[in-house]
C-alpha cells in the first residue's frame, strides 16, 4: 500500500505498477483485464509528463507526482445533510447523485429521472448486460492519448454510466457530487464517466469535486460524451475544491450530425487543476461550445488545454475563456482548432482574455489554428492586461469602493462566458464565487 510520505516520481510510478494486480483482484468484473493491463503498459512506457513535454511546458507536475497515494480509499464516512446542503445550488429544481469515497450513495441522492439507464460505473462493469456497451464505447475516443488517460483506464472504478434513449428529454439538470472524506492518507481517485445521448435526446450535467480532509486528494478523471444526431448535451464543471486537491480532468466529446454539445468549465478552487478537452465532430451541421471562467489566487494553477477537430463541412465551434489571476497564481491556456481539408464552410471562433490583478500572477496563452480547407471563417486571439483605470476611476467617483468597483468590472469582464448557461442557480453560484474570490460583499 502506498504511504503518504513524499517519494520520488520513479518510486510512485513503480508503486502504481506494483499495485495493479492487487487492484484487479479487488474487482468483481474481469472482462476489461486485457485492456487495463495494456493501458498500464502504455503508462509504464510513457511515464508522467514533465516540463520537457510540449503539452506540459508551462505546468510542473512534480508537486503531484512526488507524493505517495492510497489507491484503495476507505468507504466509511459521516457526511451530513447540512454539509451537502452547503454544496447544493438550490437543488429543488435538480436531481443529484452523490459519490462518497468513490461509492454511490442512494440515501444522499435524489433521482427522479425516468426512461434512462443510470448506474454507477463500478456496478455497470459488474453487469454482464452492459458488456457490449463497454466494448463499443469504452475508451473509443479517450484512446491512449496520454499517461493520465492510460492510468485511468488501468485503474478506473468510480464514476457513472448514463444512457439517454432516443427522443428522451431530461427536464431537470443532474448534479454529480464527488466527495472525499475520512481518508487518513493521500488518496488517488480514477473516476470514469460515460454519457450516451441518443438521437433527439437532451440532458444537462453539473459535476463538482469536494475534498473534506486535510490530506491530499488526486483525482484523475476521464469523461466520454457521445452526442447522436439532433441530440443536445451540456456538461458544466464547477471546480471549487480546497487547497489540498489536485484534479487532472480529461473530457472527450464525439458528436454526430445536427448535434449540439457544450462543456463549460468554472475554475475557482483546487491547488492544481489541468483540464484537457477534446471535441471530435463526426458529421455536418454540428455546434460545439466551450466556455471557461478561471478566478484564482495565492499559488494556485489552472491549465486549460482544448482541441476541436473539424472533420466534416458546415460545422461551428465557439471557445471563450476568461481568466482572472491574483497573488502568485498561474494560468495556462492552449487552444487548438484543426480543420480538415473536406471541412468546408467551417466557422470556428476562439478567444482567451485575461486580467492580472497582482505583479506575481502570470498567464501563458497559446491559441492555435491548423486549417487545411479554403472556404472557412476561423478566428483566434488572446489578451493579457489589467483593469481599465478610467472605468475604475469612473465608478470610484460615484462613491463605490475600490474593491466593489473592481468586482463590478471583473464581473462584466467574465459575464459573456456565462451567456449560454440556462441554469439560473448555477449562474448565481458563479456570481457569488466571484464576489467571494474578490473578497467583497456584493450582490449582482
Amino acid at each position: 500500500m502506498v504511504q503518504t510520505t513524499d517519494i520520488p516520481v520513479m518510486a510512485l510510478k513503480e508503486q502504481i505498477i506494483e499495485n495493479h494486480n492487487e487492484f484487479l483482484e479487488s474487482l468483481r468484473h474481469r472482462f476489461l483485464d486485457g485492456d487495463r493491463k495494456a493501458a498500464l503498459q502504455r503508462f509504464e512506457n510513457i511515464g508522467f509528463p514533465t516540463k520537457k513535454d510540449e503539452e506540459y511546458k508551462y505546468t510542473n507536475l512534480k508537486e503531484i507526482t512526488e507524493k505517495g497515494y492510497n489507491f484503495f480509499p476507505k468507504e466509511n464516512h459521516n457526511i451530513t445533510k447540512e454539509q451537502l446542503d452547503q454544496l447544493h445550488l438550490g437543488e429543488e429544481h435538480f436531481d443529484w447523485i452523490t459519490f462518497v469515497n468513490g461509492k454511490l450513495h442512494k440515501e444522499l441522492s435524489k433521482v427522479s429521472i425516468e426512461n434512462v439507464e443510470f448506474l454507477s460505473f463500478n456496478y455497470a462493469l459488474n453487469d454482464e448486460k452492459h458488456k457490449d456497451v463497454f466494448e463499443k464505447y469504452f475508451n473509443t475516443i479517450a484512446g491512449d492519448k496520454s499517461a493520465f488517460t492510460n492510468l485511468n483506464q488501468a485503474y478506473c472504478k468510480y464514476g457513472f454510466f448514463l444512457k439517454v434513449p432516443k427522443n428522451v428529454v431530461i427536464e431537470k439538470p443532474i448534479h454529480i457530487f464527488y466527495i472525499s472524506q475520512n481518508q487518513e492518507e493521500n488518496t488517488f481517485y480514477n473516476t470514469r464517466n460515460l454519457l450516451i445521448v441518443e438521437e433527439g435526446a437532451k440532458v444537462e450535467i453539473i459535476e463538482s469535486h469536494h475534498n473534506f480532509d486535510s490530506t491530499y486528494v488526486l483525482t484523475n478523471s476521464v469523461t466520454e460524451i457521445f452526442t447522436y444526431p439532433n441530440a443536445k448535451a451540456d456538461w458544466h464543471k464547477l471546480q471549487n475544491d480546497n487547497d489540498t486537491s489536485y484534479l487532472i480532468d480529461n473530457t472527450f466529446a464525439k458528436q454526430e450530425k445536427d448535434s449540439l454539445t457544450t462543456v463549460n468549465t468554472f475554475s475557482f478552487g483546487g491547488k492544481l487543476v489541468r483540464n484537457n478537452l477534446d471535441f471530435i465532430q463526426n458529421g455536418s451541421n454540428i455546434n460545439s461550445f466551450m466556455n471557461g471562467i478561471t478566478i484564482i489566487g495565492k499559488d494556485q494553477l489552472v491549465d486549460h488545454h482544448t482541441a476541436v477537430h473539424h472533420n466534416q463541412p458546415n460545422c461551428e465551434s465557439y471557445q471563450n475563456y476568461k481568466g482572472i489571476f491574483d497573488g502568485k497564481s498561474h494560468g495556462v491556456f492552449n487552444g487548438k482548432v484543426f480543420v480538415d481539408k473536406i471541412a468546408q464552410k467551417t466557422n470556428a471562433y476562439q478567444q482567451n482574455n485575461n486580467v492580472l490583478l497582482s505583479e506575481g500572477a502570470t498567464i501563458d496563452t497559446k491559441p492555435q489554428l491548423e486549417i487545411f480547407a479554403d472556404d472557412v471563417k476561423c478566428s483566434h486571439g488572446c489578451t493579457v492586461g489589467q483593469l481599465n483605470e478610467d472605468a475604475l476611476f469612473y465608478l470610484r467617483a460615484r462613491g463605490i469602493s475600490k474593491k466593489e468597483a473592481q468586482a463590478l468590472l471583473l464581473y462584466a469582464f467574465a459575464n459573456d462566458a456565462m451567456q449560454n448557461i440556462d441554469i439560473e442557480p448555477l449562474k448565481e453560484k458563479i456570481s457569488k464565487l466571484l464576489a467571494e474570490k474578490l473578497e467583497v460583499d456584493i450582490e449582482f
